[in-house]
């Protein structure tokens, strides 16, 4: 009887490293927002910092431990942000202070990036800088986040130690401008002014403006928002 030809096995072949595994996830190899899909530990400002790119859109913080995006707020939000940094910025110079928009700031492991910031030092040249050189951060109210800039956000700055904490507030097209102290662990009112009147601050900085300023142009009636992109639909988005 002929015998039966014998084939051996073929040796088992090395896994390709640059092949994902069956059921992997493909993890990006530079900064990307994907790595939002897999990363699955606590968030800490560093963290936020090497894996998630730079994007001059959507604000992107950190807070105890979850990543929070922020989409654009709406116009009347950017016109006041704009304006009010511009005029802010150029009494800050004369102190030897230093203004910056939506700018990183770290507190231990968050990140924040408030509407406003001011420095006792220089920016340049950095990415983030320590919240303890904050002299003023500041946020314009968005209606979707009336929680976080009005309440959260003055308590973990005070928590943090800024000396001064400045609200603008845009509700119902009225522009309201408060300023606020640290006092004893707490923001205490110092000076407010709503449209029509006069906003004075002597501190950390001479500075004065009639909120009405700060508003911008009403759209025409025939270009408005499309049905559930208004104001009213900012929010946060938390991963």
């Amino acid at each position: 009887m002929a015998q039966a030809a014998f084939a051996p096995e073929p040796a088992p072949q090395s896994p390709d490293p640059t092949s994902p595994s069956p059921g992997s996830i493909d993890r990006p190899t530079g900064p990307s927002f994907d790595v939002l899909r897999w990363h699955d530990e606590p968030w800490t400002a560093q963290l936020a910092l090497d894996l998630l790119p730079e994007t001059n859109g959507p604000k992107v913080e950190v807070l105890s431990g979850s990543v929070i995006v922020t989409p654009h707020a709406g116009y009347d939000h950017q016109n006041a942000e704009l304006d009010l940094a511009y005029l802010l910025k150029q009494a800050a110079r004369r102190e030897k202070l230093w203004l910056y928009a939506e700018a990183n700031i770290v507190s231990g492991a968050d990140l924040f990036i408030p509407d406003i910031v001011i420095l006792d030092v220089p920016g340049g040249g950095r990415t983030t800088m320590d919240i303890g050189h904050a002299v003023l951060l500041g946020e314009v109210v968005s209606p979707g986040n009336r929680r976080k800039d009005v309440i959260d956000r003055p308590r973990e700055y005070a928590a943090a130690g800024v000396p001064f904490f400045l609200r603008v507030d845009l509700r119902n097209r009225v522009p309201t401008i408060a300023l606020f102290e640290l006092t004893d662990g707490e923001y205490r009112p110092v000076s407010a002014a709503a449209a029509g009147t006069t906003f004075v601050m002597r501190q950390p900085f001479a500075f004065s403006i009639d909120p009405a300023d700060l508003l911008g142009e009403e759209a025409p009636v025939e270009e408005a928002e499309p049905l559930g992109q208004g104001a009213d639909a900012e929010g946060d988005v938390e991963r």
